[in-house]
């Protein structure tokens, strides 16, 4: 039977009052064996239950618990998802980890495409690597929301695109789970040439049937790098084009509005910043159910950043710091700073847009910056007292680039006191007006657009 290493226990926990210690393993709950992560909830949500524990020397021993109904018993394991992740079956035209350079860490080359880590993380999956059991599991336990990436629902488009020959059968899993009432959204990578334009109409039309279970949708450009060597053709939208995305998208939300009573396809803020489009009110957004995948995550920021702002009374103080931002959110930054620096007459904000180098200009969002990028392009300038970085340019936890370049190697060269700020237009404020210490703690928000 499969067991499970327990890391640590929290304290004060069922687990820790039971003296069960790092270094012992969780065998089973009610004698089930726990397969993964939802096992382990849906076996311990009850308020009987027996517990088997094998200690670090091998002893094994059962234990009777009485607890609250969806009480936690306190176990931190080694491995959060209880069981291997499913790596990628696909090899799609756009995929970004085939556009990555050579000799970066090896984590960053494995594709995950784990529908278990859709509910936990919120990641999109393709279906690809789905069972029938696998689904009926999603049904059985009535989990909810599953986030997939459709990109078509032209089957035979969808195996070319994704290159794999199962790629369009899987998208009956769709009507499945939609039969049985289980919450998905949706998201299309855009592809110049393949699946816009016509093909992005059929998608939309084809997808009415699956809402309201179908929340969302969202229209994201492909992220396209200088490293496509023998990799499928594909090029980026121009500004004229990104423009006729977002009418196509619009006149689908017209559509959607007038059936469901919410817009419901939104285009990802980088077609409109691509395209110098005004990003649209709040209103548009419906409650931001795609803002994890970049759809109104500008918007979001603005308005905390404003309403923030706003609520301050100007003074005196003097602060000098500089601003890293990639191309796409450039304009936002600068608007941004000007707004502090009016209010605060004495702060000097300068905002310093990095070019990516690294993975090629194509790429425009800060979250893609790495380290020797900031460097090159900010060595010898005068970056004031500090200098404030985003925290989606970091590996989460870490104090580290894609690139593997530390904030150490950062402030050594550049001489200068980096400051994280977090992705929320409040600490933007706080972190350029000084009044926030800067937090150990990294951005819990994996964003890529800003």
């Amino acid at each position: 039977m499969k067991k499970h290493l327990i890391k640590d226990v929290v304290e004060n926990s069922i687990a820790d009052q039971l003296e069960i210690k790092s270094g012992d393993y969780l065998v089973s709950i009610d004698g089930n064996e726990i397969k993964d992560v939802f096992d382990y909830h849906l076996f311990s949500e009850s308020s009987n239950l027996t517990v088997e524990i094998e200690d670090s020397e091998g002893e094994v021993w059962e234990i009777d618990i009485e607890k609250d109904e969806d009480e936690d018993l306190g176990f931190i394991f080694d491995n959060s998802l209880l069981d291997e992740y499913k790596s990628c079956t696909n090899k799609c035209i756009f995929c970004f980890i085939d556009q990555m350079p050579p000799g970066m860490r090896e984590t960053l080359y494995f594709k995950d495409d784990d529908s278990r880590l859709s509910f936990i993380q919120g990641n999109y999956v393709t279906l690809t690597n789905m069972t029938d059991d696998d689904v009926d599991r999603i049904i059985r336990y009535n989990l909810s929301p599953i986030n997939i990436s459709i990109h078509t629902m032209d089957k035979e488009l969808r195996c070319k695109m994704l290159n794999n020959r199962f790629a369009g059968e899987k998208l009956e899993y769709i009507k499945k789970l939609n039969e049985n009432n289980i919450t998905m959204n949706a998201q299309i990578v855009l592809c110049k040439g393949y699946n816009d334009k016509e093909k992005l109409d059929e998608t939309l039309e084809k997808m009415m049937p699956f809402i309201p279970n179908m929340k969302s949708c969202s229209v994201v450009p492909a992220g396209l790098t200088k490293y496509r060597e023998g990799l499928a053709e594909l090029k980026p939208f121009t500004k004229e084009e990104a423009k006729e995305v977002i009418a196509q998208v619009e006149k689908w939300q017209k559509i959607f509005k007038e059936k469901y009573g919410i817009n419901y396809v939104y285009a990802a803020d980088e077609f409109y910043m691509m395209s110098d489009t005004p990003i649209p009110d709040e209103e548009y957004y419906d409650g931001y159910p795609q803002i994890e995948n970049g759809v109104g995550m500008t918007r979001s920021y603005m308005n905390e950043f404003y309403e923030y702002l706003n609520s301050l009374d100007g003074d005196d103080r003097a602060r000098n710091v500089s601003v890293v931002t990639g191309e796409l959110f450039y304009n936002c930054s600068l608007e941004m700073a000007d707004a502090i620096e009016k209010k605060f007459p004495n702060v000097d904000a300068k905002v310093y847009k990095i070019i990516n180098d690294f993975f090629g200009h194509t790429i425009t969002v800060t979250g893609l910056l790495v380290g020797h990028d900031i460097i090159e392009q900010l060595k010898g300038k005068d970056l004031g007292d500090e200098l404030l970085l985003p925290a989606n340019t970091l590996k989460y936890g870490e104090d580290i680039f894609l690139d593997d370049v530390s904030l150490d190697d950062l402030k050594c060269v550049l001489q200068t006191k980096p400051i994280i700020v977090k992705s929320n237009g409040k600490d933007f404020v706080d972190k350029v007006l000084g009044n926030a210490d800067n937090s150990d703690e990294l951005d819990t928000r994996n964003k890529y657009e800003l």
